[in-house]
């Protein structure tokens, strides 16, 4: 989803984009927008260390943005071998293929604050231990550490990102509690919570951190100094999932009552972020609130379900 919002915001500042493509998926963004005709594609696997350094050399790329990863909590928990594969293996096989291509000068690692793990202690700044336990977490905790060992040891210009839960126009893993609240409301069915409705997470807009990398970047390209940091990038807000599914229903005008399982295990209880550093280092603020965001991404998907019915 993040890469569906970060393409054009670079196309649209004049950069020669290459992006990696693994599966060909017709709905993305990437080719639904045709974004796919305006930038270089090469098919592949992240973990082709091979395969990356023959891109990085043959497109002279100078920015990594590495996005690349399995994303999803609970396939996470069911098959945790791809996940740390995808995300761990396939951070090392990155980084090593940038240590080697001396054209690159930048590279922006996405973590996320499940690498923080669980800590009684909130919010999490970006001094808090990583100490995932659960698959995921774990796997994020590890490419997180990687990323910044290459800075230590190989002088590599690294940066991290560790941002809340994105959410916003894009993304079709329905069963993320966002889209997947829309897509009920749209189709009169009750949304389903997969949790008790009380697990607190912070949500944060994806156009938001689409506009955070894209500081990160241009920040390092001017600072090397900032190579081997990381930033939290949040709204620095605390809801929990029936109070999101709640606002969700608001925005749509929808009266109907969520359908809580209470199935969830092997993920953190509760999470929010200090966005303290990002704010006095780079400057940086969000532009968009919960309310903003959510009117927009509800906008996105109605706009997206309508199109489908008239194909």
């Amino acid at each position: 989803m993040l890469g569906s919002w970060l393409v054009p915001k670079l196309l649209a500042q004049g950069a020669a984009v290459t992006c990696l493509v693994r599966d060909w998926v017709p709905s993305s963004e990437l080719v639904q927008d045709r974004l796919i005709d305006r930038v270089n594609v090469a098919r592949g696997d992240v973990r082709d260390q091979a395969l990356l350094e023959r891109i990085l050399g043959e497109y002279e790329i100078n920015t990594v943005f590495h996005l690349a990863a399995q994303t999803i909590v609970s396939i996470a928990n069911r098959n945790p071998v791809s996940t740390f594969e995808t995300n761990i293996q396939g951070t090392w096989a990155l980084l090593e293929a940038c240590r080697r291509s001396p054209a690159v000068k930048q590279v922006v690692v996405a973590s996320s604050d499940k690498a923080y793990g669980d800590h009684e202690v909130l919010p999490y700044d970006e001094t808090t231990p990583l100490q995932g336990r659960h698959p995921y977490d774990v796997s994020k905790s590890c490419a997180d550490l990687i990323a910044r060992t290459y800075t230590v040891t190989y002088k590599l210009p690294v940066v991290v990102t560790r941002c809340g839960n994105f959410y916003g126009g894009g993304d079709l893993n329905w069963n993320r509690i966002v889209p997947g609240t829309i897509r009920s409301v749209v189709r009169d069915e009750r949304p389903v919570i997969r949790s008790d409705g009380n697990y607190v997470r912070d949500y944060f807009y994806v156009e938001d951190g689409a506009a955070a990398y894209m500081l990160v970047a241009e920040r390092l390209a001017s600072s090397p100094e900032l190579a081997g940091e990381a930033f939290n990038f949040s709204n620095e807000i605390q809801i929990t999932t029936l109070q999101l599914v709640e606002r969700i229903l608001s925005v749509m005008g929808s009266n109907l009552k969520p359908d809580i399982r209470d199935e969830v295990t092997g993920e953190i209880y509760r999470q929010h972020l200090s966005a303290a550093k990002a704010r006095e280092i780079l400057g940086w603020a969000p532009l968009f609130d919960l309310s903003r965001g959510l009117a927009s991404t509800v906008n996105w998907y109605q706009e997206f379900f309508r199109n489908e019915q008239s194909r």
